[in-house]
């Protein structure tokens, strides 16, 4: 008796499956990031207190005998010298303001955003957003991540999905929408394709791109 209700029971529960009607239908979008090539410019303000840090510091620093400074001279001295020359952080495609090279803002965090036909958009007009893709029948929703980036870049070789989980979701009337980061890996450049333009943005120029209610969603998603 207790094997047949366990089979009445199993029978009952539905399919493992993400959605069950086209209001619950589940989008995967990709955040693929390129981090800061150079170190960032130090604020003034964090500049000034580092300074004031030091020369406090200067004040109370200890004072070792002159015998024991003295044992820096006695090193060998090398006939070596290395002609560093560090490279300029604005680069051409600053100077021309080409969004669609991955070498500008070196300084900063850079976005990928198309520009097409969104999933769910009503107007059905071309709009800036991220890689995106429909759940159909992958294993995991990071896997339908996976092949929404590759169907633009082609090779995810050079790419890095940071974790399994998602780093955010918005519900919209048309499905749910769920966010994964992802970030290039030791390359200059992509062939972006599946769309009628692109952009490499940092996130100021990427709140520009989108809705009031949508950027500000983005704005406290994004950390950088």
């Amino acid at each position: 008796m207790q094997r047949s209700c366990t089979k009445l029971a199993c029978s009952l529960v539905p399919a493992r499956g993400f959605c069950t009607s086209n209001s619950d239908k589940i989008v995967a979008s990709v955040l693929f990031e390129r981090l800061p090539v150079v170190i960032p410019k130090i604020d003034p303000v964090v500049y000034a207190f580092q300074e004031f840090s030091f020369r406090w510091g200067q004040q109370f620093r200890r004072k070792y005998p002159d015998e024991f400074l003295k044992k820096s001279d006695t090193r060998g001295t090398g006939s070596y010298q290395i002609d560093y020359v560090p490279a300029p952080r604005i680069t051409e495609a600053d100077k021309t303001d080409d969004k669609r090279s991955l070498q500008r803002a070196l300084d900063r965090r850079l976005y990928l955003l198309l520009y097409g036909t969104a999933y769910g958009d009503p107007s059905g007009e071309p709009v800036w957003h991220f890689p995106e893709k429909a759940y159909e029948s992958e294993e995991t929703l990071r896997k339908c991540a996976e092949t929404a980036l590759g169907s633009v870049i082609g090779d995810l070789s050079h790419t890095y999905f940071v974790g399994n989980a998602p780093m955010g979701h918005m519900q919209l009337p048309v499905c749910k929408r769920f966010f994964f980061k992802s970030q290039v890996i030791a390359a200059n450049s992509f062939k972006v394709g599946k769309c009628k333009d692109f952009a490499w943005v940092t996130k100021d120029e990427l709140l520009e791109r989108f809705p009031e209610q949508a950027a500000e969603f983005l704005k406290k998603m994004i950390i950088s």
